[in-house]
């Protein structure tokens, strides 16, 4: 080991660490991980699937050398997809009549039989909404946003529009190939009205008819029943009053094998998890890691492993959420300063470039843990060249094995490895509740997260 246990460029010098993340580049276990997990029919929270998916998350961290891995069972609202129909009614006479068009329901979606006037809100953004009169219509909203503000949230687009008036929202994808997108209306509860999702290619048309005052009409059969879901974890390093915690969602949407959103993370914290029990010894507190269900739905595999540690004793949380899909890693470091130097400290000492983003948001698995002032680390991923804003082909039928380069995998759980190694070494402040509450009013948060039903309630 390096004379000097605090210096993160011992990950080049130490010749240990040499061997091990040269094992590291031959290493087919996350890889393996990703196929075994994309070749279930589905791994939706509470499905028979996830609970497979929980089992083989447990075999592969046991075989990567985590100790004591348990899962644990947790109650949640399960909810199933049935049947949705959605057609454009009422167009004049310029156009040829009534037409269907392809709509998934977005999970929590309850069941409804509706009518009512196509509104076009745009990016669906407050304003766009405040716009327009939404009282009985139908919403329709893009997936995206502009690029001059902050990324605003489906759930948030959906709330608001919720409260405005609308009877249904309609959640269009910016990404062409005829992919109507997914994603939860709201966390572990059914919403309030009926969500679906369009391609890019419906919105176009929905947008024409919207101009025409053309009406739509929504059939949605689902249904919310109480479920459970699981948390796969155990651990590595000395046995001490504190702990890192590392974690990454294992769950996925039912439209797609959802090898990106997250499979990659779970096959990157594996990998990272064999490379930390070879440097075991190197460890200076105890590390936690863990596969989370049912993050899709509203984060509660996290919320329930959040409840059942002791949260005062974990010393930093690493989300692996976005990681080893694309070439560039992306650190999110939610307000912690500290953590955001340590993490490009670790980038730079091997030679690695890093993106970074210090602003919170609250819609991954760290947030039960930040809200509660626990510094957490988002690790994500971006193209090489950039990329348009927005989730890609995640959450929809796109999101598929072949879209991911192993290489990436490899390297991703490399540097994260690097990274818990450090943070076992190092004292990280707390996030301050008033802090990040700033944070938060400043990126005009707060109306969004309201809307959202995430707005902590001690914050008020």
């Amino acid at each position: 080991m390096s004379d000097d246990d605090s210096d993160p460029t011992a990950g080049r010098s130490d010749p240990t660490t040499a061997r091990t993340l040269g094992r590291a580049w031959a290493d087919d276990r996350p890889w393996e991980l990703l196929t075994r997990l994309t070749a279930l029919p589905r791994r939706m929270g509470g499905s028979p699937g996830e609970r497979r998916a929980a089992e083989i998350v447990s075999d592969a961290l046991d075989e990567a050398g985590v100790a004591d891995v348990r899962i644990d069972e947790f109650p949640m609202q399960h909810w199933q997809r049935g049947t949705t129909e959605f057609a454009v009614t009422d167009v004049d006479d310029a156009l040829a009549g009534e037409r269907s068009f392809e709509a998934i329901a977005l999970p929590y979606c309850p069941p409804g039989d509706l009518e009512g006037p196509l509104v076009d809100v745009g990016y669906g953004t407050p304003e766009e909404i405040d716009e327009v009169d939404l009282q009985g219509g139908i919403a329709v909203a893009s997936t995206t946003t502009p690029s001059d503000r902050r990324f605003v949230h489906r759930m948030e687009k959906f709330g608001h529009a919720a409260a405005a008036g609308a009877e249904a929202f309609v959640f269009a994808n910016h990404v062409s190939g005829q992919l109507p997108p997914t994603g939860a209306l709201r966390f572990d509860a059914e919403a309030a009205i009926p969500g679906v999702g369009v391609s890019a290619e419906t919105r176009d048309w929905l947008a024409e008819y919207a101009e025409r005052d053309a009406r739509a009409r929504l059939r949605v059969d689902a249904a919310t029943t109480d479920g459970s879901s699981r948390n796969v974890h155990g651990t590595l390093g000395p046995e001490t009053d504190e702990e890192l915690l590392v974690l990454a969602h294992y769950d996925a949407h039912d439209v797609a094998e959802g090898a990106l959103d997250n499979g990659c993370g779970i096959a990157t914290v594996v990998g990272a998890a064999s490379i930390l029990a070879d440097l075991e010894d190197a460890l200076e507190c105890r590390v936690r890691i863990a596969g989370v269900g049912s993050e899709e739905l509203g984060l509660l595999g996290a919320e329930a492993l959040a409840a059942d540690l002791d949260l005062e004793s974990v010393r930093a949380v690493v989300s692996v959420d976005g990681a080893g899909r694309f070439r560039n890693l992306t650190v999110l470091s939610h307000a912690s300063e500290p953590l955001a130097t340590l993490a490009e400290d670790v980038a730079e000492s091997v030679g690695q470039p890093i993106g970074h983003d210090r602003d919170p948001h609250p819609f991954s698995d760290h947030w039960p843990f930040l809200r509660a002032g626990v510094p957490a680390v988002q690790l994500h991923s971006e193209p090489t060249d950039g990329g348009e804003r927005g989730r890609g082909w995640t959450h929809t039928a796109a999101d598929t094995r072949d879209k991911v380069d192993p290489r990436n995998l490899r390297e991703h759980s490399m540097l994260t490895a690097l990274l818990v190694r450090e943070l076992t070494r190092t004292e990280i402040p707390r996030v301050s509740a008033d802090e990040l509450r700033e944070r938060f009013e400043a990126q005009n948060y707060v109306a969004g997260m309201r809307a959202a039903d995430v707005w902590p309630s001690t914050w008020d």
